[in-house]
């Protein structure tokens, strides 16, 4: 398979004997795991799911055929995935974080300021981690009045910085 998978939980353990493992949601929509009928592990192995449970902040899950501790354990630390064409779809004006990171940043003249490295989420708004080519690091909050235009198929976006980075 050549597109890439995008993991939305991570398999942590077995949970009891039964044959469940429990899942760590990577996804903001850990109730997205209700209807899911198969999974893809990041080994490209399609697995059928059984049975969904939630217990505190874990999703259980119980593939078809494997109805043991033993015969789930060698699942423990894969991914749970899903093709981009399966994501939950976002409001418009919202994004994944794994679109942003990688995209170059510009300012209003059109002049190069780096490309985002990683996402702070501190709780009042996110903050882009930008790195230019110095290796130098610049934080810009993820505020209307700052980002002007997020281009995910152009791999850019535009800011307007309240004051010039030196």
């Amino acid at each position: 398979m050549s597109e890439k998978l995008i993991a939305i939980g991570k398999i942590v353990a077995p949970h009891g004997v039964r044959g469940y493992v429990r899942v760590l949601p990577l996804t903001d929509f850990p109730e997205r795991f209700k209807e899911l009928k198969t999974v893809l592990l990041d080994n490209n192995v399609q697995m059928a799911v059984a049975n969904v449970k939630y217990h505190k902040q874990f999703v259980l899950l119980r593939f078809s055929g494997l109805n043991d501790m033993n015969s789930v354990e060698q699942l423990r630390g894969k991914n749970i995935c899903v093709q981009r064409k399966d994501l939950v779809q976002l409001p418009e004006g919202h994004y994944y974080q794994f679109d942003i990171i990688g995209l170059k940043v510009y300012n209003r003249a059109d002049e190069y300021l780096g490309v985002i490295t990683d996402v702070l989420q501190t709780g009042s708004n996110d903050v882009y981690v930008v790195e230019q080519e110095n290796k130098q690091v610049h934080l810009i909050p993820a505020l209307k009045k700052v980002v002007l235009t997020i281009d995910i198929q152009n791999n850019k976006m535009i800011v307007d910085l309240m004051e010039e980075w030196e």
